[in-house]
């Protein structure tokens, strides 16, 4: 792993590089005391890469066309992995002009392997987006927002806010049980809590929020999309 790191990091900006090191360290930029043990190490991986190119089908990848489907202007997939949900969209939305970015190098080179335009895809990370503020008519993630600490969903969010114009929808899973679980790891850290816990958390965000039923599921979450208007 450190041979690969050392490959790719002169492709990281620097200020995204000095925020990466304390975030991979389990540390949130400028702070001292450590978060939840977040680890991204699999993010830079060729495998996670495979995993992330397939999780979707049948279920989020689908959703999120219908989501879109007859809308127009720009678009913004945060955390958009190796840019799949970005090639399904060019295909079945053509008048949606979407882009992406990645903090992980590998998967958003990957996603220029798989197509897409290098311009329309950046490396960044998504509690401190580069874009301009209202850039896009719309925005999304999928599966994202659930792996990133407590302390870094608001800042996720209001940057989604900041940088969408009308609507952004993401999509994170929900405890079965219905109790918030709060941060758990299997092969990867997440947040396993209840509807209304991350409705407050987009509340402080947008300016209305509202959710509906996902598709996907696994034996202890299950999957809703947060729809949100931006201010």
């Amino acid at each position: 792993m450190a041979s690969l790191k050392a490959t790719i990091k002169p492709f990281i900006p620097a200020p995204i590089l000095a925020a990466l090191s304390g975030i991979r360290r389990g540390v949130a930029p400028g702070a001292t005391t450590p978060m939840h043990g977040q680890d991204l190490d699999m993010y830079w991986t060729p495998e996670m890469a495979k995993i992330l190119d397939a999780w979707g089908v049948g279920t989020v990848w689908d959703e999120i066309q219908y989501f879109c489907a007859g809308l127009e202007g720009k678009a913004l997939d945060i955390a958009c992995g190796t840019g799949t949900t970005i090639e399904l969209l060019n295909r079945s939305t053509p008048a949606l002009d979407v882009y992406g970015c990645d903090i992980s190098p590998i998967l958003i080179d990957r996603a220029i392997q798989r197509g897409i335009q290098s311009e329309k895809v950046s490396v960044m990370d998504a509690t401190s987006l580069s874009y301009a503020n209202k850039e896009f008519d719309y925005s999304y993630s999928i599966g994202s927002l659930e792996h990133f600490t407590e302390e870094g969903i608001p800042l996720f969010l209001k940057e989604a806010d900041r940088v969408t114009r009308k609507l952004s929808f993401h999509m994170i899973p929900v405890s079965k049980s219905g109790r918030n679980e709060g941060w758990m790891k299997t092969h990867q850290s997440f947040h396993n809590n209840n509807t209304e816990w991350w409705m407050k958390h987009c509340r402080g965000a947008f300016k209305t929020v509202n959710y509906l039923p996902s598709r996907w599921k696994d034996n202890i979450s299950t999957g809703i999309w947060l729809v949100c208007e931006s201010k």
